[in-house]
């Protein structure tokens, strides 16, 4: 496994970070046992969230690290202040009363990195970068970082953070993939993927901002499965998500050069389009959901396939 630093988190940071989504109380056996894979193989870092499962997904990894006696041997990524269906809730107010959930359900009193679920845009960044660094002064937080903020936003909170003699965001996390994502699968999203994103994408290249990308794979579309005379055969959610994201003709061209190249390298669509996101001039810990140990350990094994310049720009344009 390769392992990488965040600003203010003590432990090393595996560079393929797996989601906990598809963990849960009613699967105990299973979720227990893919855990202790992902660990096994030198994954260390896992992400969760306080809306996941309302609060099950989190109180499941709590479980298992503290029957496996691992608090010190991992690290825990988990995010807060997630819009509802009433009002936006990127406030200090909510940002601590999820903190404090998330804590309790971990069964932990700190979490290594804290992301912010979500971002509002007509909210100050001033006081939720005060909130943050209390409970960074508090140790309830090691580190902190957006999920979903625009680099306008993760650069405006940082400037006040210097302005202030306060510590900046660590981190953010985005999606970025091979796969333009041409629709937004979730409300509030961003992405670094196409052309239009340009400028985000340099912005973390100068800054050397740590990017954790979600939806590396696209959602599945790696896999192999989506072709575009087969799209309305998926009715599953997550690859219907999958078809409204990304089963474009653009990305049908990627998919095909992908193909090509991973046909030279003797490796797979889902290696070379991980190895993609890895070549980039800014360092990603990309977001992986694997459904096992062998999953996670294919995608470990795209970091030993290294991408000249030349082959990130043929997979991208095709010249």
């Amino acid at each position: 496994m390769h392992y990488g630093h965040i600003p203010g988190v003590t432990k090393p940071v595996a560079r393929l970070i797996q989601g906990t989504v598809m963990i849960g109380s009613d699967k105990l056996d299973y979720s227990f046992s893919l855990l202790d894979d992902i660990l096994a193989l030198g994954g260390n870092t896992f992400d969760a969230a306080h809306v996941y499962g309302n609060g099950d997904n989190e109180r499941t990894l709590g479980r298992w690290i503290a029957a496996r006696g691992v608090r010190d041997q991992v690290v825990i990524i988990t995010k807060g202040a997630h819009h509802n269906q009433d009002r936006q809730r990127v406030t200090p107010f909510d940002i601590t009363a999820d903190l404090h959930d998330s804590l309790a359900r971990l069964r932990t009193d700190y979490i290594d990195l804290y992301l912010l679920h979500r971002d509002d845009p007509s909210q100050p960044v001033g006081p939720i970068v005060e909130v943050l660094n209390e409970h960074l002064a508090a140790g309830r937080i090691h580190a902190f970082g957006g999920s979903n903020w625009s680099h306008h936003r993760i650069a405006e909170a940082n400037e006040y953070a210097a302005a202030h003699g306060l510590t900046p965001f660590a981190v953010s996390s985005p999606h970025f993939s091979l796969a333009i994502q041409f629709k937004e699968p979730w409300a509030n999203c961003v992405t670094l993927t196409g052309d239009a994103n340009a400028d985000a994408r340099a912005y973390y290249a100068q800054h050397n901002i740590p990017l954790l990308t979600w939806s590396s794979l696209a959602g599945g579309f790696f896999s192999g499965r989506f072709r575009p005379d087969n799209l309305d055969t998926f009715t599953a959610y997550l690859d219907r998500l999958c078809v409204e994201s990304y089963c474009y003709p653009e990305n049908f061209a990627r998919l095909e050069r992908t193909r090509q190249l991973a046909e030279q390298r003797g490796v797979t669509l889902a290696q070379i389009a991980m190895a993609y996101v890895l070549a980039q001039p800014f360092l990603v810990f990309p977001l992986v959901g694997c459904a096992n140990g062998a999953e996670y350990a294919a995608n470990a094994a795209a970091f030993a396939v290294t991408l000249s310049a030349e082959e990130v720009a043929w997979l991208e344009h095709g010249e």
